[in-house]
């Protein structure tokens, strides 16, 4: 499977404690913010700092506890799926269009590592690129 753009995901405890942790004591560049969620630049990657909705499910249902998150971009989150199904790996969420747009879906590593993998669609914001805006 071809991965385009990937991401931590940090749910932390105290979100605002921790975007200010990450935003003004290790000066981390901001790649775009969205409501609830600031995403920074790191290094060759993007962290991710966000508070999952009060109750919002996990991936399969159970309130969100938080902690580390991987997102995984994927050019057809089809066939991703069908990939994954064919090598044994459980489906925490089968594939689906959230409330923002996006197209995914939630398995676990062996460990019980969330990963989030993502197709996102013509036309979707983040496509955009929106600094000069």
């Amino acid at each position: 499977m071809e991965i385009l753009s990937s991401r931590a995901i940090l749910r932390p405890a105290d979100p605002d404690v921790s975007l200010a942790f990450y935003r003004d004591t290790l000066g981390l560049a901001i790649a775009r913010e969205f409501p609830g969620g600031t995403v920074f630049f790191l290094g060759n990657g993007f962290l991710e700092v966000s508070a999952a909705p009060s109750g919002a499910p996990d991936g399969h249902g159970a309130p969100d506890a938080g902690g580390l998150r991987l997102w995984l971009q994927v050019r057809d989150l089809g066939a991703a799926h069908r990939e994954l199904v064919d090598a044994g790996v459980a489906v925490l969420r089968g594939p689906r269009e959230e409330p923002w747009g996006l197209h995914e879906m939630w398995v676990a590593d062996p460990d019980g590592t969330r990963i989030v993998f993502v197709q996102i669609p013509p036309g979707h914001p983040i496509r955009r690129d929106t600094r000069g805006d």
